[in-house]
């Protein structure tokens, strides 16, 4: 496989693991971008830089691993 078709292929698990009870509203929301809003759901998503910008906002509320 070429490099450019493994990026677009590449994907991370994204778990919440943090309640956003008291959390910015910001932050609330971009949980909710990357489809979580309860403790212990995970979404595989897109490796993609906007992607990556949102977990980089709540990385002290969710936990990444690749996919």
């Amino acid at each position: 496989m070429s490099e450019s078709t493994e990026a677009a292929t590449a994907r991370v698990r994204v778990t919440q693991v943090a309640s956003a009870i008291g959390r910015q509203k910001d932050q609330r929301e971009t949980l909710i971008g990357l489809g979580l809003n309860k403790l212990n759901r995970s979404r595989v998503l897109e490796d993609t830089p906007s992607v990556r910008g949102m977990i980089f906002k709540v990385k002290h509320l969710i936990r990444v691993e690749p996919a």
